[in-house]
C-alpha cells in the first residue's frame, strides 16, 4: 500500500462535515482529491464513464444502491451524472444530519444545466490544491505561521535544502503522485504530463466551446513567463505578438484565462485592501500565479539547471511556489492570502488576513542579501497602514530561499527559510 501523506484538506473536510450535510471538493485533476476523500469516507461509491447509462437507470430505480454505506459516502466523479447533485441534496434533506457525502472529481466541471439546486446550505464547496512542502515532507515545519500570529520572542530552525534542490522542488512541484518516483527526471515528468494532458486533452473537453491547443499554450507561456506580476491582460496579447509572431486579441485571452480558472489551474491572489494613512492610491490587479510553480515550468520548457542560471526566472517561479504554500497554511488557519502594491509603488508579496482581522505581511526572498530590502518594504507597510482603523500588524516576515536560519531580527521582522514554515 502507497504511503498516504497527510493533506491540509483533511482538517478541512473533517471541519466541513461537521457543519454542513456534504462537501465538494474541487481543485485541478492530480492534486490528490479522491485518495484524501477516501482516507476520510466510511464507504465509497465510484462512478465509471462506460458505464453511465447504468447509473442512471440506478439513480432512479435503486438509489440506496449509490447513497447506502456508512457516512460519509464518497461519491467518486459524481460529474459524469450530474443529475445526482440534486439527488443527493435531497437525500441530505430526508436524512436531516451532519456529515453524509464527500464528492469528488475530474476537474473538468460538469454540465450544470442538468443540475436544479445550488447546494448552498446542503454542500459545501471545498478547494484543494497541490502539496505545500511541508504535506511532502520537504519543511520541517519548525516554524508555525499560526505560532507567529501570537508574536513569539524568538523562533527557530536551520535550512537544510540547497539552491539545487529548491529548483528541482519548484519543477517537480506538488502533485502527490511524483513523490513515489525516485528519478529526478521522472518526478519532474509529472508536472510536463499534466501540462501536455491540459493543453492537447483538456482544451477540447470543458464549456463545449472549442479551444485552440497553439492559442492556449501561446497564452500560458506567456503568463508563465510574467508569473508574481501584476500584468494586465492586455500585456500578455502585446508579448504573445512581441515573441510568437502572432496576434492573439484580448478577448481571446480573458475567455482562455477564464478556461484556465474553471479547471483550477490558475490561482491568482488579490489585492488587499487596507486603511492607509495618506491618500494613496492601492492597485486593484490581482497577482497572477498558477495553482502550482511546475505548471509554469512546464510551459516554459525549464529545467533545475536552467533556473540555477536565470536567477531572475528562479526568484519568480520561487515566489510562485511561496504562494503556493502560504495560500494552503493561510486556508488551513481560516484566512485569506493577498497581497499588496500601490501607487507609489510600495509592493508587499504577500498578506495573510484571519477572520478576526488579525494579519501579517511577507516578502519572499529568493537571495539572502535581498533580506534587509524586504525587511525595509514591510516596515514602510506598516508605517502606512492606518493603524487607528485596523489592527497592527501580528507579524512581519521575509520567506527566504537562502537564509541559513530561522530567527527574529532586532528590529522585530522574523526571518524564515521556506523549509522551515509551516501552518
Amino acid at each position: 500500500m502507497e504511503k498516504y501523506y497527510p493533506r491540509i484538506a483533511d482538517k478541512l473536510i473533517k471541519d466541513t462535515l461537521r457543519r454542513s450535510g456534504g462537501v465538494l471538493v474541487e481543485g485541478p485533476r492530480w492534486c490528490g482529491k479522491t485518495t484524501t476523500a477516501e482516507q476520510l469516507a466510511g464507504s465509497s461509491f465510484y462512478l465509471d464513464p462506460e458505464f453511465v447509462g447504468n447509473y442512471r437507470d440506478l439513480l432512479s430505480i435503486a438509489p440506496e444502491n449509490i447513497f447506502g454505506g456508512e457516512t460519509p459516502r464518497l461519491i467518486d466523479e459524481w460529474q459524469l451524472l450530474p443529475m445526482i447533485w440534486d439527488k443527493i441534496k435531497r437525500e441530505i434533506d430526508v436524512r436531516n444530519d451532519v456529515g453524509q457525502f464527500i464528492l469528488t472529481g475530474s476537474s473538468v466541471p460538469a454540465d450544470l444545466s442538468q443540475i436544479a439546486h445550488s447546494g448552498i446550505g446542503r454542500i459545501v464547496k471545498l478547494r484543494m490544491g497541490t502539496m505545500s512542502l511541508f504535506e511532502s515532507g520537504e519543511s520541517q515545519g519548525t516554524v508555525s505561521l499560526e505560532e507567529l500570529f501570537s508574536a513569539p520572542e524568538a523562533i527557530h530552525g536551520a535550512k537544510k535544502i540547497t539552491p539545487r534542490q529548491l529548483a528541482f522542488l519548484i519543477c517537480r512541484g506538488g502533485w502527490p503522485f511524483s513523490l513515489r518516483l525516485e528519478k529526478e527526471d521522472d518526478a519532474i515528468g509529472v508536472s510536463r504530463d499534466y501540462y501536455y494532458s491540459l493543453t492537447k486533452e483538456d482544451v477540447y473537453r470543458v464549456d463545449g466551446t472549442r479551444k485552440n491547443p497553439s492559442t492556449l499554450e501561446k497564452i500560458m507561456r506567456s503568463y508563465a513567463k510574467n508569473i508574481c506580476t501584476q500584468i494586465k491582460y492586455s500585456r500578455i496579447c502585446e508579448d504573445i505578438r512581441l515573441t510568437e509572431s502572432s496576434s492573439t486579441s484580448e478577448d481571446t485571452v480573458c475567455s482562455y484565462i477564464a478556461f484556465l480558472k474553471r479547471l483550477f489551474v490558475i490561482d491568482e491572489i488579490p489585492a488587499w485592501q487596507p486603511n492607509i494613512l495618506s491618500n494613496i492610491y492601492v492597485r486593484t490587479t490581482e497577482t497572477r500565479n498558477f495553482v502550482d510553480p511546475s505548471i509554469a515550468t512546464a510551459a516554459l520548457n525549464l529545467t533545475p539547471d536552467i533556473l540555477l542560471r536565470d536567477i531572475t526566472m528562479f526568484g519568480k517561479l520561487f515566489e510562485s511556489l511561496c504562494l503556493r504554500d502560504l495560500g494552503a497554511y493561510a486556508e488551513y488557519l481560516g484566512g485569506e492570502l493577498y497581497h499588496y502594491k500601490d501607487s507609489k509603488n510600495l509592493e508587499c508579496d504577500a498578506v495573510i488576513q484571519l477572520k478576526d482581522g488579525r494579519w501579517g505581511a511577507v516578502e519572499i526572498k529568493l537571495g539572502i542579501y535581498h533580506t534587509n530590502e524586504g525587511a525595509a518594504n514591510l516596515k514602510k507597510l506598516y508605517n502606512k497602514v492606518d493603524k487607528s482603523k485596523m489592527m497592527p500588524p501580528s507579524f512581519l516576515m521575509v520567506l527566504s530561499g537562502s537564509e541559513e536560519f530561522a530567527y527574529r531580527r532586532r528590529d522585530g521582522v522574523y526571518v524564515v527559510p521556506i523549509d522551515c514554515l509551516k501552518y
